[in-house]
């Protein structure tokens, strides 16, 4: 059963898809090349409403949330191989290829993951203030070690849904460089305010662990454009430029004065870095 709200954006394209195990909310619209986008930690869907509805004349775009996430059930171990390997079912139950796939933040994380494992074939990559090295620079992450101990607080997600309300979601998101206007706001607000979604975002941080994915970059061979946003608090530039010294084909696009959300800052920047890792053969051929 559909339980988005009618208010929520691309609502119309929403459905729900059983595959590998998870009731997951997908949103398909356009046409043309597909275009995977996969948001980050905490985040769902909604993210990517101004992208997507930029890019929707010209590709196919397919989002999901992440397990937990938004409207999407849970997965008992969200690790990051799971998870690559939950939407890799997805997208072959969908019966789509993506020519690209992007990914914001752990998203980024995602996309590299299915790639190596398989699960997809597209021709590029694309990460969206990759968060490839945790707090600390430990790659297991001292925020893992934070979240799985309140994880294991059952009413931890209860407590932080309590109190998210929009001065104090506001103020979480100016810390990480970016600024949302109120309707931005708001939609996380919601999000926050649902203790299943926190509870989902808790449980995909505490299962996280990087070091595997560090260890085979080397191995992936599609290139990868990363975009890092000069004014990110959230994923420092370095942590980017150390993977993508680890990528045979990896080049990193700085967008000056943005933060951590700039593909919901500037939608329209994203959408044309998106559209730049096509050549105009592809659309031509998609016609």
């Amino acid at each position: 059963m559909l339980s988005v709200p009618q208010n929520w954006p691309h609502r119309a394209h929403s459905e729900m898809v059983n595959a590998g195990g998870i009731a997951w909310h997908v949103q398909r619209f356009g046409s043309g090349p597909v275009v995977f986008l996969i948001h980050g930690t905490a985040a769902s869907t909604h993210s990517f409403r101004a992208v997507a509805a930029a890019l929707a004349g010209e590709f196919e775009i397919i989002m999901a949330d992440l397990p937990g996430h938004g409207f999407t059930s849970p997965m008992d171990v969200p690790s990051l191989p799971q998870v690559a390997r939950g939407l890799g079912d997805l997208i072959r139950k969908l019966g789509a290829e993506p020519a690209v796939v992007a990914g914001h933040s752990a998203g980024a994380a995602i996309a590299l993951r299915m790639v190596l494992d398989g699960y997809i074939t597209p021709q590029a990559v694309m990460g969206l203030a990759p968060a490839l090295e945790p707090f600390g620079g430990d790659a297991n992450g001292l925020a893992s070690r934070f979240t799985k101990l309140a994880f294991l607080n059952p009413i931890a997600p209860r407590v932080l849904a309590f109190q998210a309300n929009a001065r104090r979601v506001n103020r979480i998101i100016e810390t990480t460089g970016s600024h949302l206007n109120a309707e931005g706001i708001d939609y996380y607000v919601r999000l926050l305010q649902r203790s299943e979604h926190v509870a989902g975002a808790l449980r995909l941080m505490a299962n996280w662990d990087l070091r595997p994915l560090l260890k085979d970059l080397p191995a992936l061979s599609t290139p990868v454009t990363f975009i890092v946003g000069e004014a990110d608090q959230a994923t420092p530039a370095r942590g980017t430029e150390r993977a993508a010294e680890r990528i045979a084909d990896a080049r990193i696009v700085r967008l000056a004065g943005q933060g951590h959300l700039a593909h919901e800052e500037d939608p329209e920047t994203t959408a044309k870095h998106i559209r730049s890792l096509l050549p105009p053969a592809d659309f031509q051929r998609s016609a």
